[in-house]
């Protein structure tokens, strides 16, 4: 007997206490993968067009800091405006962010992320649940509006996590170093999955994620499967999230549908 392969839209959004756990594992994972960084690494470019290891740490050092502080996150916009008129507002944003510590050398800012970070999560988790929800990142960021929920509830319960999840994979990638993986990979990995059903639209296809960080084969679309994707769960988060995968992506079934996985994207 044939068993149907599970929709990708019955994956539960993290709840908040989940959210905590895992907001607190990445934070922990990233603050190690960087005190491992050689001397020679932090000048290593990464696949964040402009950005060394260095930069890509000063620009989440600046996002921690400016959860409990959006004053400074105004300070970047205007100041980006001056400086990058020719950016979008958040990218001029965190452009500012690394040019505000631009002289701060690396083994510093992973201070300056151990003190900041903990203060941007509590400073998310205080703000109550209604307010979160009704608090939106457009206002201060347009490009927030392609995000499938662009609320402060949002940001808590999966992006902050993704966006920094992310980062310590491109700092895998440029420095070579061994990418650790547990239980709160696999709920950002899942995330990613169902903001992708969300917002599909095309042809029903299967998509089976393997590795330490996947363990799912799920269904976009409704209806039989289209064509059918096979990858590991990080290459396949490299590749919704535009950067180039860093391992193969298994295809097969219709070539619309292939089309239509190849060209997916989630906002990270």
């Amino acid at each position: 007997m044939t068993t149907a392969t599970p929709s990708a839209r019955t994956i539960p959004r993290t709840s908040e206490e989940r959210a905590r756990e895992v907001n607190e594992a990445e934070l922990r994972a990233t603050l190690s993968a960087f005190r491992e960084l050689s001397d020679e690494d932090w000048q290593r470019p990464t696949t964040c067009t402009g950005w060394t290891v260095r930069d890509m740490l000063a620009h989440i050092v600046g996002q921690y800091e400016e959860l409990p502080r959006p004053w400074v996150s105004v300070r970047r916009i205007r100041q980006a405006g001056r400086t990058h008129p020719h950016l979008g507002r958040l990218d001029g944003h965190n452009e500012s962010q690394i040019e505000d510590r631009r002289a701060v050398p690396g083994r510093e800012l992973i201070g300056a992320l151990a003190h900041y970070a903990p203060q941007g999560l509590r400073a998310l988790r205080r703000v109550p649940a209604p307010v979160r929800r009704k608090m939106r990142l457009s206002l201060l960021y347009p490009e927030a509006r392609a995000l499938p929920d662009d609320s402060m509830d949002y940001l808590n319960r999966v992006l902050i996590a993704r966006d920094t999840w992310m980062h310590r994979v491109e700092l895998s990638d440029a420095t070579g170093a061994e990418l650790l993986l547990d239980g709160h990979d696999r709920e950002i990995v899942d995330q990613v999955v169902l903001d992708l059903a969300l917002a599909w639209t095309g042809p029903a296809v299967e998509i089976d994620l393997h590795g330490p960080a996947g363990g799912n084969c799920l269904l976009l679309g409704i209806g039989t499967p289209a064509a059918r994707l096979r990858a590991d769960a990080i290459t396949f988060a490299r590749h919704v999230s535009g950067r180039p995968p860093r391992g193969p992506l298994e295809l097969d079934g219709d070539a619309d549908a292939q089309a239509a996985l190849m060209a997916a994207r989630v906002v990270f």
